[in-house]
């Protein structure tokens, strides 16, 4: 027999439950709650069960069409936060920058990592590592790159405090560059970013904590041009972010076609069609619709 249609000393009558069922039902249609229904009748002088029980016989009901459906923080929004689509041909057009967390051998401290990355050619165009997350610090960052690469057209970030500050929003509006941010809830909205911190994070010699701000500040000096100018980035078709950031990617392409159909040349029993270089994309995006899916420069 079924543990529910057994019969046992602490079992609650039909009857009762039946009476429960009703009063539940008529709270609900009162827009009151279990927990209303069951004090209103406590305060009343009737005690049919616990109030445990009561929520076990409001699961059994089965017209659940009456009961209250409690707003929650995200029905509340009436208009969804529109989808970045953000669209590069070439440098110095979309930045996106973010914030990470670098160790420290104490719990809960961390030193902030901030970084400026160009979408197009994966290059970090702007720095530094500070003790905290600081609107001035993102602000005079900005500034500096902005010197030294000129203005983009868009700066993309997440959804972050620095990120959405006052300070660097009229900055960058002050300069007549367009500022987007990740919606609420989706982690591929600043996919760029997120990857630099991963390669950061991944290298053979990362120390995995930093004993103090000198020591963050230092690997990090040295983790900015050896990824720059060394890297050699699967995005960009193995190429490093300053080769095509100043275009001199082409002639390296050039050189490897050269070396590869040499190759394919003395042994075309190794390929099934003749080989073609990779290049970098000539559309990088992000959100993109699917018909701009990017174009690569064919072999010659």
């Amino acid at each position: 027999m079924p543990q529910k249609d057994r019969a046992y000393p602490s079992r609650i009558p039909k009857a009762d439950r039946s009476v429960i069922a009703a009063v539940i039902t008529a709270g609900w249609a009162a827009g009151q709650s279990v927990d209303h229904s069951f004090a209103s009748c406590w305060d009343d002088g009737l005690m049919l069960a616990s109030r445990r029980s009561w929520w076990r016989i409001a699961t059994t009901i089965e017209d659940q069409s009456a009961r209250p459906v409690a707003p929650t923080r995200r029905s509340g929004h009436t208009t969804p936060r529109p989808v970045p689509v953000l669209k590069a041909t070439g440098p110095n057009q979309i930045w996106s920058w973010d914030i990470t967390d670098l160790r420290t051998p104490w719990r809960g401290m961390a030193f902030k990592a901030y970084s400026i990355i160009d979408i197009y050619s994966r290059k970090i165009v702007g720095c530094r590592v500070e003790e905290r997350e600081c609107d001035q610090l993102a602000v005079d960052m900005f500034e500096d790159a902005f010197a030294e690469h000129g203005l983009p057209q868009a700066v993309h970030a997440d959804s972050g405090p620095a990120m959405r500050s006052t300070l660097l929003k009229d900055l960058l509006s002050g300069l007549g560059v367009d500022q987007t941010h990740n919606r609420p809830r989706v982690s591929n909205d600043n996919p760029f970013s997120e990857s630099e911190f991963r390669t950061m994070k991944y290298r053979p010699n990362y120390p995995g904590a930093f004993d103090d701000l000198d020591a963050a500040r230092a690997w990090v000096g040295a983790y900015m041009p050896w990824y720059n100018q060394h890297h050699r980035h699967s995005g960009i078709a193995l190429f490093t972010p300053a080769e095509v950031h100043n275009g001199s990617w082409v002639q390296n392409w050039q050189q490897r076609d050269d070396v590869q159909q040499a190759y394919y040349a003395t042994h075309p029993e190794r390929f099934r069609n003749r080989p073609q270089t990779p290049a970098p994309s000539t559309i990088v995006g992000i959100n993109l619709p699917t018909k701009n899916q990017p174009d690569r420069l064919q072999a010659a």
